[in-house]
């Protein structure tokens, strides 16, 4: 079974930033028949063990998270990218649990649609690796240090762009060049970039 209400709970109990605003999302997102479990820290609404949104705040809002939002009619204009480098995910944000109320009918009709979306199994395509800028600095090393290429092309896709968003994500080139030699030693072991966990 699926429905963890109990670690649910405690999330909403224990918030401390908008709390009335996550309680009433969670009130509207329940009606929609989605099962509610606690994943990465949050409260996950999934269908049939997909997940298909979650909760979340920010210091200057809190949000419906559609895991493919990107594919989704957005007939309001009203999804948003959260940084340029999210590929599948949309917001839908709020800063009052009037607003959340005014816009309940539409929140539901964005609801069904990522379940909808689900059901026909449909996929976000995806940038492919050589896709992404590849930040100089990470070049000129691939071509200087011995076995670095080899060992960089040797990771899965994911990993390659985990260094190239964390490198590229330097806007001076000293900081990408620090980042680059911080590293190669884990380059060269085979180790990846874990978003909020670091090197494993």
């Amino acid at each position: 079974m699926l429905d963890k209400n109990a670690s649910a709970d405690f999330y909403f109990d224990k918030a401390k930033d908008w709390k009335a605003e996550k309680i009433e999302l969670r009130s509207i997102v329940k009606s929609c028949g989605l099962n509610e479990v606690l994943r990465w820290g949050k409260p996950t609404y999934v269908a049939d063990s997909e997940n298909i949104l979650l909760i979340h705040s920010f210091k200057e809002y809190v949000a419906i998270l559609f895991m493919k939002g990107a594919i989704m009619k957005d007939s309001k204009k009203l999804l948003i990218q959260q940084t340029p480098n999210v590929q599948a995910a949309r917001q839908l944000r709020f800063s009052s649990v009037a607003e959340i109320k005014k816009l309940e009918s539409v929140i539901k009709d964005y609801i069904k649609n990522a379940i909808n979306i689900d059901k026909q199994g449909l996929k976000v395509v995806m940038k492919k690796t050589n896709e992404f800028t590849f930040p100089e600095e990470l070049q000129l090393a691939l071509d200087s240090v011995p076995g670095l290429a080899d060992a960089f092309y040797a990771l899965t896709p994911g990993k390659q762009r985990g260094y190239l968003l964390e490198i590229g994500g330097a806007k001076q080139s000293k900081t990408r060049t620090e980042r680059v030699i911080k590293y190669i030693p884990y380059i060269l072991q085979g180790k990846g970039l874990v978003k909020g966990k670091g090197i494993e």
